[in-house]
């Protein structure tokens, strides 16, 4: 990520207008969020690398819908293990 995007990322997440990858997984069961994003294509963009990733590391199975929205910490929540920061 751009590091002169962050100011318009973060206006962005604070008014709930930033867009957001929420991906759940199976065995293990979690939510990961990726972002924030202040474009939706951009999202879409860079989300297959993070995808790759996750896959890596043999859930069962992923579930990925893309939403604005304004997120915090935790980015990780895995119920079995508590939230992960």
């Amino acid at each position: 990520m751009n590091p002169l995007l962050w100011p318009a990322r973060s206006v962005a997440n604070g008014l709930g207008l930033a867009w957001w990858a929420r991906v759940e997984t199976r065995s293990p069961d979690a939510v990961y969020w990726f972002g924030p994003f202040v474009r939706r294509h951009t999202l879409e963009a860079a989300l297959p690398a993070f995808l790759n990733d996750l896959r890596a590391e043999g859930p069962a199975s992923l579930e990925v819908s893309s939403l604005q929205t304004r997120r915090g910490e935790p980015l990780t929540e895995a119920p079995d293990l508590g939230e992960v920061g």
